[in-house]
Formats: structure tokens, C-alpha cells, sequence
């Protein structure tokens, strides 16, 4: 099964390098610009073939925002998708809203700990999840795809699916760089996860074509 997976776009919290986790912190300018680049991207990649694909989103502002503007650059309906909550971001508990300097002067010792194993590690607070953890609730969503798909989510999402599909290690998937201005490429099939060859940064609106 084809899968094209997007993370949302840049909010004030990345660019800030802060832990946002599930709370629904908003796009910022550039998340915004990125979200409509990758939808442009997106619609070089799969042309008139869009309508034979399922649009799902993870249910924050965020990712929501994010597909809507993927959509509406692709030139359908920004509204005509769905939400599916085992999307939603990994659960940081008490460590969501601050940056890892402030969590290494608070949580010390919980820092090393997850630098020594970080796909397993569970921060602290009673709903803090692992990438493990997450990673279950992600593959009961792969499970229920039955046709080709286009996915807004999280970097922890894709994270897990890197692990579940792509051949990565646990801790190689829980340090992988996710992008916000491109596009992964699932096949699950095959078992690959590759990033889309063609940046979204190269497809630019006509008027800017220039």
C-alpha cells in the first residue's frame, strides 16, 4: 500500500527547539509556506490521481491546518478529509513546553537516560508515552489503510513508521531528522520509507515560476 506521509508544518515551539508533544500549538508563517510547498509537491507527484486517494490527519490545529493547506494547493476541496486520533504526536508528559536545556536542568538524570536509549524511554508524567508506545498505536492505524493514502502527522509518527516499515533501528528511527518541507514515501508493501526525491521547495506556485 502507497503512503505519503507529511509532517505538519513549523509552529513557534520548533523553532524554538521546545517539546511540544500533544499540546495544539499552531503553524507559524514558514510552517505555512512549507504546508502549501509540499501540497504543490505533492500534486507533481500524483496529478489527476488524487481522488483515488484517502486524506487522513492527525486531530491537532496543527496537522489539520497542515492538510488543508495541502489540499487547497493541490487544487481540491481543503475540507474533504478525515482525522484519525492513533495520529496524534507522542505524549512528553511534564516535559511538554520546555526546550532540553531547561529539561536538563530539571530532569538531569531522566535526560541521560533517555540519551542512552531513546526509542524506550518514557518521560516523566502519568500519560508520557515512548516511541515504542506510540509506535503501537501507529501500527494498528497501518493496519487499517486499505488504499492509497496521504497522511499529515508528527515527527514521532513517522519515526514509527520508519521503524515499523522503513528497516530502521529503535534508536536510529527515534534520532531520524524528519523534515517538514518534504515528503516520505511509504510503500508498505516492499517495506521502504524514503524521502520523496524532489523537494517541495522546487515546486513553486505559477506566478512564481519565473
Amino acid at each position: 500500500m502507497h503512503i505519503y506521509m507529511i509532517r505538519h508544518g513549523q509552529t513557534d515551539w520548533n523553532a524554538e527547539l521546545r517539546m511540544q508533544g500533544q499540546r495544539d500549538i499552531p503553524l507559524n508563517a514558514l510552517g505555512r509556506e512549507q504546508a502549501s510547498g509540499n501540497g504543490r509537491a505533492l500534486k507533481a507527484l500524483i496529478g489527476d490521481a488524487a481522488g483515488t486517494y484517502d486524506f487522513v490527519a492527525g486531530p491537532l490545529s496543527r496537522t489539520r491546518e497542515t492538510m488543508e493547506r495541502v489540499r487547497r494547493a493541490m487544487g481540491l476541496d481543503p475540507l474533504a478529509y478525515r482525522t484519525d486520533e492513533r495520529l496524534v504526536e507522542l505524549n512528553f508528559g511534564d516535559w511538554e513546553g520546555h526546550t532540553l536545556g531547561e529539561i536538563e536542568e530539571i530532569w538531569p538524570d531522566r535526560l541521560d537516560a533517555r540519551h542512552r536509549g531513546k526509542w524506550d524511554f518514557i518521560p516523566p508524567g502519568p500519560d508520557a508515552e515512548s516511541y515504542e508506545i506510540l509506535s503501537w498505536r501507529v501500527g494498528s492505524w497501518l493496519r487499517s489503510v486499505t488504499r492509497p493514502t496521504v497522511c499529515v502527522s508528527h515527527g514521532g509518527v513517522m519515526r514509527s513508521i520508519l521503524r515499523l516499515v522503513g528497516g530502521y533501528g529503535g534508536d536510529e528511527a527515534a534520532e531520524a531528522n524528519i523534515l517538514q518541507d518534504r515528503i516520505l514515501a511509504v510503500d508498505t508493501e516492499r517495506g521502504s520509507a524514503i524521502w520523496c526525491e524532489l523537494p517541495a521547495a522546487d515546486i513553486l506556485p505559477v506566478e512564481d515560476a519565473n
